[in-house]
Parts: C-alpha cells; structure tokens; sequence
C-alpha cells in the first residue's frame, strides 16, 4: 500500500458517540480495516465504552486501555491530557469535527515532520461535498493544517466503507441456503418464519413503525420483522403486549415479530444479507444495507429546523432512480412527507416494485464498488499529502 518509506504508519482517531452506535460503528469499522489490511498500528479514543461493548462483547467497560484486535482502545473521558511529540501518530483524525484535546493539538504542533490531519466528515448524497473533500483548513494559532475528508457516493468523494473481502463474504453466504438457515436458526427464528418475508427493523424512536406494523399485520403475506433489543420499544412492546426483550415474539395476523438480542457487527451484516427488506438507520447500519445488495429503506438522523430531510431527498435523487414507491415509502417513514392514500396503499405499491427496487439494490452496489473504498482512498491521500511535503523540505 505505502510507496514511500516515510509514509503513516500510526494513525489515531477520536470518537465522540453522539448518535448511539452508528459513530462508533464507523470508526470500529475504519480502525479494524486500517489495522487488518493496511498495516497500520490504530490508536483509538472513544467516550462511551458501553455502546462500543454492544457492538464489540469483547471491550471492557471498565477499562481506561485495553488492546482489541490489534487496536489500541483508549477511553476518552475529558479534554485534559498531557501528551508529548512522542505521543503523537502520523495520521491524527477526528471524526465528524469532534474536538480532539488541546493538549494533544499542541503536541501535534511539535512535531518534526508533522502529522497528517483528517477531519472524516459525515456521509451526505449532497452535491456541496465534491467541492469540500480534501480541502485544507489552516489552524488559527499553529503551524498545522487539517484536511476535510469526505466520505461519498461519487469518484469526486472519499466513497464508502467496505472491506477488501467483504463482496466475496456476502456472496458466498448468500448463496449457501445451509448457512443462511444456520444462522437465522440461531437467532431463534421458526421454520415458518424463515419461509416468511423477512424485515429487519433499526430505526429511531419516532419512526411510525406502529402504521407499519399494522399494515403487515392486515395483509395477506406472511411477514417477519425482526427487531433488535431497545429498538422501537414503545410500538415493538404494544404489539407484543409484553416488554421488548431478547427473545420476545408474537404473531398477530399476517405479522410475526421477533425482538432480537444486539449483535456484533459480522452478524449484523448477515442479518442484512438474510432479509428481503431492511430498514436501517444513521450512516453505519445504512452503508452496510446498501453493500447487501436488497432492499433498504433509510431512517436518516433528525436535525434542527428539519435539515435531514434535505440530506434525505438528495440521497433519493441519487438512489431511488424514478421509483416511485421507494421515494414515498421513504418520504413518508422519515416525517418528510404524508402517506395520502394511506400506509396499507404505499405499502402495496412498495411491495409491487419489489423486484425493480431489488435490480436497483444490486446495480447501486456495483456503481459504489467503483468509486473504491474509503479507507483506501484515505490512506492514499494522506501518502500524496506525506510526499508533497517531502518535496517542499528538500
């Protein structure tokens, strides 16, 4: 990967969890693919250790340092540190524009050469981001520079997060009915439930999942929604009429819903892989439903002053491609608009264009495996960034 012998070969990155797994589950996913296929020695600060465990069982809680895969984890509790030049990595991020400690800034300013800056944005379909990815920022008082690093779906962006094994995984998996049966089996599911259409539902609190549940309920195909532990607890629980644990289930008409327990990232991907349709939330669990190649609708994090829903209506734009019944659906499940005809009539005509919605899931992926992936594509940056300040020192 690394060409020049004075490339990064120590990168940290600074978590703040702000929505409750999709930051973190970001940046376990960047730090494990740095560390596993890049060869890079990752340094990663994260604040809370305890939406981590549930991404990751084998984090401790209760520890300040711990090393995880490789990966130096560090809890990240306050902004006082004390770090020497020695401390410092050659790729320092932050993620999302969390603010890095000052004393490690300072530290940074120490170095000679001095490290190579990120700031790794958020995923937006916006058109804004292709004339902002890779732009520098001068710091107001030291002799550092920061880079805007944009993830995205166009070659003029950073791309998406995706593995170097990843497509060769999903495809064997997806073609092996002995394992796919294996593996819903061990989330509990019945004979009869595997044989039904299968959902996987991760939202946000104040997604009108009870419309929903009450349309499968009412219909005349057999549907499975299976939900993970503390999603949607209020309509999940009413349809159960008992609490939302792990394990809980009832089938109610056409509908069975099963809760499941939270699972580590490889299952979540096979979940993803095992469902005919996945609703999925923020930007982690939504970059992994698209590189499933199915169906997917997308419950975007809420903003102030409605905002998202402009970042909701650029992705669609992009994705949706004049499908009709994909654009409502995902109108109506995010607030953005109103289901006029009513949830069971745009639920009909979604699930008419199931298989024009599903050659659309398959071609997007193949157009976002061209732009490369993320990771790569940050490394290969911050190596042209290395080089051309080489150049100017000589």
């Amino acid at each position: 990967m690394f060409q020049n012998p004075h490339a990064p070969r120590s990168l940290v990155l600074f978590c703040k969890v702000v929505d409750n797994y999709g930051d973190i589950g970001i940046c376990w996913r960047l730090a494990r693919q740095l560390t596993h296929e890049h060869g890079v020695a990752v340094t990663l600060w994260v604040d809370d250790l305890h939406s981590f465990q549930r991404l990751c069982p084998e984090i401790r809680t209760e520890s300040e340092e711990q090393n995880v895969a490789g990966i130096a984890v560090h809890h990240w509790r306050d902004q006082d540190g004390v770090f020497a030049p020695q401390d410092i990595a050659d790729i320092v991020i932050e993620f999302f524009a969390c603010d890095i400690p000052p004393g490690y800034i300072e530290a940074m300013a120490q170095c000679e050469p001095r490290p190579v800056w990120f700031n790794l944005e958020g995923l937006t379909a916006e058109e804004w981001v292709e004339g902002c990815h890779t732009l520098p920022s001068s710091h107001p008082q030291l002799p550092l520079t920061k880079h805007f690093f944009f993830p995205g779906f166009t070659p003029r962006t950073g791309g998406l997060l995706h593995e170097s094994g990843l497509e060769h995984e999903r495809a064997a998996f997806q073609s092996d009915t002995a394992a796919r049966q294996r593996f819903l089996d061990g989330l509990g599911l019945t004979t009869e439930e595997r044989a039904a259409q299968k959902i996987s539902l991760f939202c946000y609190p104040h997604a009108p999942v009870a419309d929903l549940l009450h349309v499968w309920q009412a219909g005349d195909m057999p549907v499975c929604c299976l939900v993970p532990e503390g999603v949607a607890k209020k309509a999940i629980s009413a349809f159960l009429e008992i609490p939302a644990t792990a394990g809980a289930v009832r089938t109610r008409g056409a509908l069975t819903v099963r809760v499941l327990p939270f699972i580590p990232q490889p299952d979540y991907d096979r979940l993803l892989w095992s469902c005919d349709l996945n609703f999925v939330r923020g930007e982690d669990s939504w970059v992994r439903a698209q590189w499933a190649a199915r169906p997917f609708v997308w419950h975007i994090y809420p903003q102030d002053e409605n905002l998202h829903h402009k970042k909701l209506k650029a992705f669609l734009q992009r994705y949706a491609e004049n499908i009709e019944s994909l654009t409502s659906l995902s109108l109506c499940w995010n607030g953005a608009a109103q289901a006029a005809d009513g949830w069971t009539a745009l639920w009909r005509q979604f699930n008419a264009d199931g298989e024009k919605i599903m050659q659309r899931a398959s071609a997007w992926q193949q157009q976002m495996l061209e732009n490369g992936d993320l990771t790569s594509n940050l490394l290969k940056f911050a190596d042209a960034l290395v080089a051309e300040r080489d150049k100017n020192q000589v």
